[in-house]
């Protein structure tokens, strides 16, 4: 039996990197594997699986799966980022997707965002870091395209993300600006990386990968946000045999986040947590109206940022419908 891990995949073929270093393709032995019961697609970049290896062929059958340590998903909607075919998911069925598999047994998870082209989007920044939340997994706030002439209610934002216990970093692919330190940092470790279409995703995996490994594309004139150049998630190993990598995932105009509900939201948000259930009307609270609300308390006084209290009204509003 060898172990190898998921490089990528799709429609039940999967390339996978054995411990030994060999690529090697394989299928998923059956078409049924243990421990994936639930979700849109089987496997993802990341995992660890067990492949029994057919000698004259060369290539394998997949006939188990270890046990993950984490995993970053999203809500995949029907007929949306290009829809969902099966039906159920974590938590999916009430909103008509099922639970995508982006990236598992990861280190941290890029949330990349850009100040402009695409425009700046706090919201989705926002989705982002909750899915991290969600999954344990620590995420990381990337602003590329630092070469643009900030707005600085842009840079304003992102020191309160700061402030509330997120890492912040700035960086430029067009420049250079920021790379070699962004290269140390994820040295040795599995990053995802998520965001919407065009804020440079491919390009910064192309500069800290030290080559062109990836297509890059260029953003929708007329809507002033990104083409898909990515159609799904890759793990790209670092070259330089420094262990750990990089999974592009596909751009997303829509984010969803799965694993949460409208009623246990605040306890996802790192800032709108400690305040949960101290509220006069205690977990009943619906953090709007209510005199005595910690949360609406903790907005006025600008412990919470009202970005950030208006991405928790809209998301909370999503996820309850």
């Amino acid at each position: 039996m060898i172990r190898a891990t998921v490089l990528r995949g799709s429609r039940n073929i999967f390339t996978l990197r054995t411990t030994e270093g060999e690529e090697l393709e394989c299928r998923i032995k059956g078409k049924v594997l243990k421990g994936v019961e639930g979700f849109y697609n089987p496997l993802a970049p990341g995992d660890r699986v067990l492949v029994e290896k057919d000698p004259a062929s060369g290539k394998g059958l997949i006939t188990g799966l270890e046990e993950r340590r984490n995993l970053f998903t999203r809500m995949n909607q029907k007929g949306q980022d290009g829809g969902a075919s099966g039906s159920g998911g974590r938590g999916g069925q009430d909103r008509g997707g099922a639970s995508q598999l982006l990236a598992a047994n990861v280190d941290l998870v890029l949330c990349v965002t850009a100040p402009a082209s695409p425009p700046w989007r706090p919201r989705f920044l926002d989705r982002l870091i909750l899915q991290a939340d969600i999954a344990g997994i620590e995420p990381l706030i990337l602003c590329n395209k630092w070469e643009i002439a900030i707005d600085p209610d842009i840079d304003e934002r992102l020191e309160d993300y700061r402030r509330i216990g997120y890492e912040v970093l700035r960086v430029s692919v067009h420049t250079g600006w920021g790379i070699d330190a962004l290269r140390e940092r994820l040295r040795g470790k599995l990053s995802v990386l998520a965001g919407q279409s065009g804020v440079g995703k491919s390009s910064l995996i192309n500069a800290l990968l030290g080559h062109d490994r990836l297509r890059v594309g260029a953003l929708n004139e007329k809507y002033d946000r990104g083409n898909h150049t990515t159609s799904m998630s890759a793990l790209l190993e670092f070259p330089d045999g420094a262990g750990g990598g990089l999974i592009d995932t596909p751009g997303i105009r829509r984010l969803l986040p799965d694993g949460v509900t409208g009623a246990d939201l605040a306890l996802y948000m790192r800032e709108f947590a400690p305040l949960t259930g101290t509220c006069s009307f205690g977990l009943s609270c619906s953090h709007k109206t209510e005199p005595g609300c910690k949360i609406l308390e903790a907005v006025a006084a600008g412990v919470i940022h009202e970005d950030r209290y208006e991405s928790f009204l809209r998301l909370k509003d999503e996820l309850s419908g």
